[in-house]
């Protein structure tokens, strides 16, 4: 649905996400069905692929960070194989396509389903399609817990191929919803926009541009009128990096703003391609066509909106407006996620059950919270230790919470920070949360602090991190840490008291032997926080 740019340079398979039906080649589009003059652009019954590449190619490789630096060059997830099938029960297929076959799969310890998507290694052929792959996964990590976003359950790694788990979503794609539907009444059509504008507000808040956000790309959570509309496909996203003016030429030719085609953008693209999926919710058919690829970009760069045809004259000006805001061709006076989830139109529009729910940052801070201190203090070793493009998107976070560029957090800007990405918080929450986060005990959160509270717990799968954690805390090499190594790194810190410690020590130390080796560190650090069949890496 949309002819697709990808990155010069680059061969990244684009496994179109996760859906659960065919999957477009990268650099084909879905041919729009021809109608009448007044209506010459329509959404077809399927979509059918032509071949041609599009002629606005970038002339640069993509320079998109690679997060993961420190993984075994012998396997494509850094670890070990491991078989799906020990963990899964492999059902009936749901989807195949260019690059895999998703099947339904149960988890064999609970008997919950989800969807597994198999990609075969003959597609991942070189560098770049492992560290694309690794990319998308870490993304999908990064943004986990969020309501509008399918959730990630692991990834394994066999001789054939790459197996990712995930939510199972048994609505199907948006895509088809809207061939089914037609358009949307205005109601339904705000609060699905708000759904995919949350989105877009998370990702940005949490430091990802998206950059292929298309219908095909929201799946529904079921089969029921008011299903919850849920983001996948994140293979063409990437963490933002502060400054940088991103010229790798992505995304469908329907949906893709001019200044991708200028290849000279930023995160603004991705209200530009959520207000073409609004234009086309209301009317069924996409504000910018014609019969060659090169005709849609010329339409896109040329700008003009069709605002005549039917349905258009019954549809509200409030919600014109709207559409207008988003599809603003300078990126700079574009309309920002924020601005558009508080237009009046979205708000007249959108239920109460359409508010996010806690967000992912959130639910760490409050794990983080429950933990004791020794496991607070190793995880902000662990952070310490963390290369930038690791916490890239961590980093992007504090960024806009700290609104007055101090480089700490204070309560203020804390509560402000929830308040934009939908968290409602009684004072005492967040006084709480500042509390846990604020380590050293004085009144501000500072950069390491607030990746210690809200950095994936994926990270303590990496034993490497666990191990060098492990050695700050025994401090005479004499491979366990007793009660004057940890009062001594407490006191370090200026955390904790010898009741603290004999505490913490009792708590952990399985054993009974008074003290706290590496094994029982190690255990302590990754229960309650990560599943050992769903690790990543």
């Amino acid at each position: 649905m949309g002819g697709c740019l990808t990155k010069s340079g680059d061969s990244t398979p684009q496994h179109n996400g996760y859906d659960y039906g065919s999957e477009a080649n990268p650099v084909v589009h879905h041919q729009f069905k021809t109608q009448p003059a007044q209506q010459a652009h329509q959404l077809p019954e399927k979509p059918g692929h032509h071949g041609a590449s599009s002629p606005y190619k970038p002339a640069v490789p993509s320079s998109s960070p690679t997060l993961l630096r420190t993984h075994r060059t012998d396997t494509i997830l850094g670890k070990p194989f491991e078989d799906v099938k020990s963990h899964y029960t492999i059902g009936k297929e749901l989807g195949r396509g260019q690059f895999g076959v998703t099947h339904l799969c149960t988890e064999n310890s609970t008997g919950k389903t989800f969807a597994c998507k198999s990609i075969s290694k003959t597609k991942i052929v070189n560098k770049n399609d492992k560290d694309a792959i690794r990319r998308e996964i870490e993304i999908m990590q990064h943004l986990s817990g969020q309501p509008n976003i399918v959730e990630f359950k692991g990834a394994y790694e066999d001789k054939q191929s790459v197996h990712l788990v995930m939510e199972l979503c048994a609505g199907g794609e948006l895509f088809d919803r809207i061939i089914a539907k037609g358009h949307y009444s205005e109601r339904a059509a705000a609060s699905m926009c708000r759904s995919i504008v949350n989105v877009v507000h998370i990702c940005h808040f949490m430091g990802v541009m998206h950059r292929d956000l298309k219908p095909e790309n929201f799946l529904l959570s079921s089969k029921d009128e008011n299903a919850l509309l849920k983001a996948t496909n994140f293979g063409l996203s990437v963490f933002i990096e502060e400054g940088k003016i991103y010229r790798d030429a992505v995304g469908c030719a329907y949906y893709v703003a001019p200044e991708v085609l200028h290849r000279k953008y930023g995160k603004e693209i991705d209200i530009w391609s959520a207000g073409v999926m609004l234009y086309i919710l209301l009317s069924g058919v996409p504000p910018f066509w014609a019969e060659t690829e090169r005709g849609i970009f010329d339409a896109i760069l040329e700008g003009k909106i069709d605002f005549e045809s039917t349905p258009w004259p019954s549809i509200s000006s409030s919600a014109k407006d709207l559409v207008r805001r988003m599809l603003t061709a300078d990126p700079k006076k574009r309309i920002t996620s924020a601005q558009v989830l508080e237009h009046p139109w979205i708000r007249e529009g959108a239920n109460a059950s359409d508010k996010p729910l806690d967000s992912a940052v959130l639910s760490r801070m409050k794990e983080f919270r429950a933990m004791n201190k020794l496991k607070k203090l190793a995880l902000k070793v662990i952070a310490e230790n963390l290369s930038t493009d690791e916490i890239q998107g961590l980093k992007s976070m504090f960024a806009n919470m700290d609104t007055d560029k101090s480089g700490t957090i204070t309560y203020d800007e804390l509560k402000e920070g929830f308040a934009r990405i939908g968290s409602k918080l009684t004072e005492a929450e967040v006084k709480e949360l500042m509390e846990a986060a604020d380590v050293d005990g004085n009144g501000t959160i500072d950069y390491i602090e607030f990746i210690t509270a809200t950095m994936h717990r994926h990270w303590l799968e990496r034993e490497e991190h666990l191990y060098k954690a492990f050695q700050h805390f025994d401090k005479d090499n004499s491979g366990f840490i007793t009660v004057d190594g940890l009062e001594s790194a407490m006191k370090e810190y200026g955390i904790g008291d010898v009741a603290t410690v004999k505490e913490i020590i009792s708590e952990v130390d399985t054993d009974n032997d008074g003290r706290i080796n590496y094994d029982e560190f190690r255990e302590m650090m990754r229960s309650g926080t990560t599943q050992p069949q769903a690790r990543l890496f």
